[in-house]
């Protein structure tokens, strides 16, 4: 759930006040859905830092957060999109073979944040995040400010924006359900509509961000029926940055455990859209 209170989102339950709340519950999967735990033990290899690759080259290292900020089975439908576009996936967490600490984002080049517990609070998930001894959010900004990448899908969108989050993006993420215009208004899984580089499409949503972005190194690749923005990329420093509210990565299982029409095979092409203009240089990255 997320909750902004005049710029700040709490963790406590929102309360009626005069000023504007938006509460937002955070991208779960169903739990049926969860992968396998086959790759837990392929912690071991680099982490990802400021000279990481920034080609899309296939073998290249990404890294996916899983733990207790991630919904059961979000980090393993990360992990097969990205193994599906050719990347080398290895876990990063509190129970991970590989951990966050300094030298962990030393050759990787990419790091993503899934989806979150349904019903999950951003400011819990951040919370969970910082509980881990190792993890710092400079230690992320850090490695995207050097040339590393980021991708967030639904709470790992959320979590690029600002407090709690890491401040990646140029502007902001907002609770699409909350919107003026939205064309989902609960916290339900839905398929929503988007219009992705002028094609109308149908995608996974479990109360997803929007973001409110602007600037001369953003492209929105996507956007929702009352045009906010659904999919950004942009860059960060000398690195780059890409969120998504809906879920291009989510598996048929997803789709099937609420009785949704399958658009698996769409979103993962998508998804392979969104990362390879995620690992594209820059053209001139902001300072």
């Amino acid at each position: 759930m997320r909750v902004r209170w005049a710029g700040v989102r709490r963790g406590a339950a929102a309360l009626a006040v005069a000023v504007a709340v938006l509460v937002a519950s955070a991208c779960g999967a169903p739990l049926e859905a969860a992968g396998d735990a086959a790759g837990a033990a392929a912690g071991a290899g680099g982490g990802a830092g400021a000279g990481g690759s920034a080609g899309s080259d296939r073998g290249s290292l990404a890294l996916v957060y899983r733990g207790p900020a991630a919904c059961e089975g979000c980090a393993e439908a990360a992990h097969d999109m990205l193994e599906h576009d050719g990347f080398t996936v290895r876990y990063i967490g509190p129970k991970e073979r590989m951990r966050f600490g300094p030298g962990a984002f030393a050759s990787a080049a990419l790091y993503v944040q899934p989806g979150g517990t349904d019903g999950q609070e951003v400011s819990t998930a951040w919370g969970l995040l910082e509980s881990d001894a190792g993890f710092s959010a400079e230690l992320v900004r850090a490695y995207v400010r050097g040339g590393g990448r980021y991708l967030g899908l639904c709470m790992g969108g959320y979590l690029a924006g600002e407090d709690p989050g890491y401040g990646l993006l140029p502007g902001d993420s907002g609770q699409y359900i909350r919107s003026p215009g939205a064309a989902v208004t609960d916290e339900r899984d839905h398929l929503v509509d988007v219009d992705w580089r002028g094609r109308g499409l149908r995608m996974y949503f479990q109360d997803g961000p929007y973001f409110d972005v602007q600037g001369p190194d953003v492209q929105v690749l996507a956007r929702y029926t009352n045009g906010r923005a659904a999919a950004v990329v942009a860059a960060y420093g000398a690195g780059r940055v890409a969120v998504s509210g809906p879920h291009p990565e989510a598996p048929s299982a997803w789709y099937r455990d609420y009785d949704l029409a399958d658009e698996s095979a769409t979103g993962l092409g998508l998804g392979e859209d969104l990362l390879h203009t995620l690992m594209a240089t820059p053209p001139h990255p902001t300072p």
